[in-house]
C-alpha cells in the first residue's frame, strides 16, 4: 500500500487495514511453518505496510496531543 493512500484513510480505516495486514502476515507465517512457500514474497510488503500504518497513526496522535496543548 502506498503512503499517500494510507494518509488518506481515517483512523478507523487505519485500524482495520492494520488488522487485515496482521492477519495476512500471521497466515503466511503459519503456512511457512508448515512448509508451504506460497506468498513468501508478501512477508516483507506486509511488514512494511504495518510499519507505515503504525507510523501514520502515531503521527496523528502526536499532532492531536500538540494541538491540545
Amino acid at each position: 500500500m502506498e503512503l499517500d493512500k494510507i494518509r488518506g484513510l481515517s483512523d478507523e480505516e487505519l485500524k482495520s487495514e492494520e488488522a487485515k495486514a496482521a492477519e495476512q502476515l500471521f497466515r503466511i507465517k503459519f503456512a511457512k511453518s508448515l512448509g508451504k512457500v506460497d506468498g513468501l514474497k508478501n512477508l516483507r510488503t506486509l511488514k512494511l505496510d504495518i510499519a507505515r500504518i503504525k507510523t501514520i497513526a502515531r503521527e496523528r496522535e502526536l499532532a492531536a496531543a500538540k494541538g491540545a496543548k
